[in-house]
C-alpha cells in the first residue's frame, strides 16, 4: 500500500483503505472490464475488494447463488454491480457513541456528499433485509441496522424537522458545505454542524420507523430499542407530526403560527414556499399531516403529500408493537397513541386523500390541502402512490387500481414516454427523464408477467453500457443521464431481483438480448 486514508471504522478503530483507492464518483463514469457476455456489454461496476467499505459473506454468497439463477448476462451483471452497491461504496464511518461504548453508530451516505439522509440511509439497508438476521457480530449486517437507527435517533432529538444530517463527531470526517443552503430561512433554526439540509419531510421521520420496523421483523430484537435512546426520538417524531396537523387558520379566521417555515434564496420553483415560507394555506378538519418538502426534495404544492401520510400510517401501526414491549413508564400510553394516529391516518387518508376522476374514477389524490385543491400525478421518488402497496399501507383494491391506470399512462404529467425507456419521472429533474427507480418500483408492485417483464428489458437496455441504475435517463436517449453512483436505487433493483426469485422465478430464465 502506497498511504492509507481512513473509510470506516468498527469499535472505533479505524478501517485502513489503500490511498490509491479511486473515489467512486469518478471509477463509476467509466466502463470497467470484464464486460458481460450479453447484448449490452455491460461494464463490472465493483470497486476492488480492498477499496469496498463493508464486506459480508452473505452478500458475497448471494451473488455466487444468483448467477445459476439469472439466466440472462446482462441482467446478472446489473444485478451483481447493483445489488452491493451500498456496502461497496457507502458506509462511510461505523463506530460507537463517544459516551457510550456500548451504542454502534453507523454514518452512511448517498453518493458524492458527505452527508447522511434519514429517507436514503433506511431505504438503502432495506435492500439488505434478506441478508439481516438476528446477531451481535460487529461486522454483520444486524450491526449496521442498528448503528443506522441509533444515529437517526440522535439526528431526530438533535432537529427533529431536517431531513439531511452532518457526520457525527465521533466519526473525526469534517461537516459538509452545503453553498444551496446558505441562504436559507428555516424555522426552528439549526446548527450547520449538525445539520446538512433542513427540509421538513414527512417521509423521512416515516422512514425511521420503518427501519425500526424492518430490523424488529427480521431479528425480533425487542431488547434492543430499550437500551438507547429510541423511545425519545420516537416521542420527538410524533410531537413534529402533531404540530404539523395544524391548519392555517383559527376558528376566527386568524392566521396561526406555523411550527415550520422555509424560505431559499433559489431560481426554481420547487425549492422554497409560497407565502413568505408558511406554503399554500391548509384547511382544518381533515386529519393529515402536513410535509413542507416530497421524497424528491422538492416543495410541495399542497402539503397534505398523501403518500407520506401513507408511509406515516403504515410504520407507526408496525412501530407501535415495538413500543408495547419495552415495559417503560409511557410505553404503553406511547404505544396506543401510535396505533390511534395510524388508524385515524388511514381513515383521513381514505376520506379526504381521494378524488373522483372524470376518467378514471375513485382515485388517490398525489397532494391535497382540504379545500378542494388537489394534485393529480405520480413522482418516482418512494413513497409515491406506486409504492403505497410495497409501504404496507392497506390500500382500497379499486382505489389503487384506477390510481396505478392514471399515473403509469401519458395523463400522468410526470409519465415519460419514449424509445428508451418509458417510466414516472418527476419535477427533480424535469420532464423527458425517466426514472428507473419509478420502473423497478412498477415490478415489486405488479403480478403481471409481461409488464414485469418489459420493465425489466428497458431497466437492463438503458445504462449506457454502465451496469448501473441511473437516477434518471433521457427516454429519448440512452447516453443523456443524471447520477451515475445512486446507491438506494441500486440497491432497490437488487432487492426487486430477489424478490422476483421468491414469487416470480421463471422471469429470471428469461433472455433479454
Amino acid at each position: 500500500m502506497h498511504g492509507l486514508k481512513i473509510l470506516g471504522a468498527v469499535s472505533n478503530i479505524p478501517l485502513l483503505i489503500s490511498a490509491q483507492c479511486p473515489q467512486y464518483i469518478d471509477y463509476a463514469k467509466k466502463a470497467h472490464g470484464p464486460l458481460s457476455s450479453g447484448k449490452y456489454k455491460l461494464a463490472y461496476q465493483r470497486p476492488s475488494e480492498e477499496c469496498r467499505t463493508f464486506k459480508s459473506q452473505g452478500l458475497e454468497d448471494t451473488l455466487i447463488h444468483m448467477e445459476s439463477v439469472i439466466k440472462d448476462p446482462d441482467l446478472y451483471r446489473l444485478f451483481q454491480n447493483a445489488y452491493p452497491n451500498t456496502l461497496d461504496t457507502a458506509i462511510k464511518w461505523r463506530g460507537h457513541a463517544a459516551d457510550n461504548a456500548d451504542e454502534e453508530l453507523t454514518f452512511i451516505i448517498t453518493g458524492d456528499i458527505n452527508a447522511m439522509w434519514l429517507r436514503d440511509s433506511s431505504n438503502q439497508m432495506q435492500s439488505y433485509l434478506p441478508l439481516l438476521n438476528a446477531s451481535s457480530d460487529p461486522n454483520s449486517i444486524a450491526s449496521l441496522y442498528r448503528g443506522v437507527i441509533n444515529l437517526q435517533a440522535r439526528y431526530l432529538l438533535t432537529s427533529p424537522y431536517c431531513n439531511s444530517f452532518q457526520p457525527p463527531v465521533e466519526s473525526g470526517i469534517a461537516p459538509a458545505e452545503n453553498d444551496a443552503a446558505s441562504q436559507d430561512t428555516v424555522f426552528p433554526t439549526y446548527s450547520n454542524t449538525s445539520v446538512f439540509e433542513c427540509k421538513y419531510e414527512l417521509d423521512s421521520l416515516a422512514a425511521f420507523l420503518e427501519i425500526s420496523a424492518d430490523y424488529y421483523k427480521a431479528t425480533g430484537d425487542s431488547k434492543f430499542f430499550g437500551k438507547f435512546q429510541w423511545a425519545q426520538a420516537v416521542q420527538a417524531v410524533l410531537d413534529v407530526a402533531e404540530d404539523m396537523m395544524l391548519p392555517t387558520y383559527g376558528p376566527d379566521g386568524a392566521v396561526l403560527k406555523s411550527p415550520y417555515t422555509f424560505t431559499r434564496y433559489t431560481t426554481r420553483a420547487t425549492e422554497t414556499f409560497a407565502n413568505d415560507g408558511i406554503g399554500n394555506p391548509v384547511a382544518n378538519g381533515t386529519g393529515l399531516i402536513r410535509s413542507g418538502f416530497r421524497p424528491s426534495d422538492d416543495s410541495t404544492i399542497f402539503q397534505f403529500y398523501i403518500p407520506a401520510n401513507m408511509m406515516f400510517s403504515s410504520y407507526l401501526g408496525s412501530t407501535a408493537e415495538i413500543m408495547s414491549q419495552l415495559n417503560t413508564a409511557n410505553s404503553a400510553i406511547l404505544a396506543s397513541k401510535m396505533s390511534d394516529l395510524a388508524e385515524s391516518l388511514h381513515n383521513a387518508i381514505e376520506t379526504h386523500g381521494t378524488v373522483d376522476h372524470p376518467t378514471y374514477g375513485k382515485m388517490y389524490a398525489f397532494e391535497v390541502d382540504g379545500f378542494g385543491g388537489r394534485t393529480i400525478m405520480d413522482d418516482a421518488n418512494i413513497p409515491s402512490l406506486l409504492s403505497a402497496p410495497f409501504q404496507g399501507y392497506k390500500v382500497d383494491f379499486d382505489t389503487y387500481a384506477n390510481t396505478r391506470d392514471l399515473i403509469l399512462s401519458n395523463s400522468n404529467p410526470y409519465f415519460m414516454s419514449g424509445p428508451v425507456i418509458n417510466a414516472i419521472g418527476g419535477p427533480h429533474q424535469g420532464p423527458g427523464y425517466a426514472w428507473p427507480m419509478a420502473s423497478i418500483m412498477r415490478i415489486l408492485t405488479s403480478d403481471d408477467d409481461d409488464e414485469i417483464f418489459n420493465e425489466l428489458a428497458q431497466i437492463v437496455s438503458s445504462t449506457a453500457g454502465l451496469g448501473l441504475i441511473h437516477e434518471s435517463i433521457n427516454s429519448f436517449n440512452e447516453s443523456d443521464w443524471t447520477r451515475q453512483w445512486f446507491s438506494w436505487a441500486n440497491g432497490l433493483f437488487g432487492q426487486m431481483i430477489l424478490d422476483l426469485e421468491s414469487r416470480k422465478p421463471e422471469i429470471l430464465e428469461s433472455s433479454f438480448q
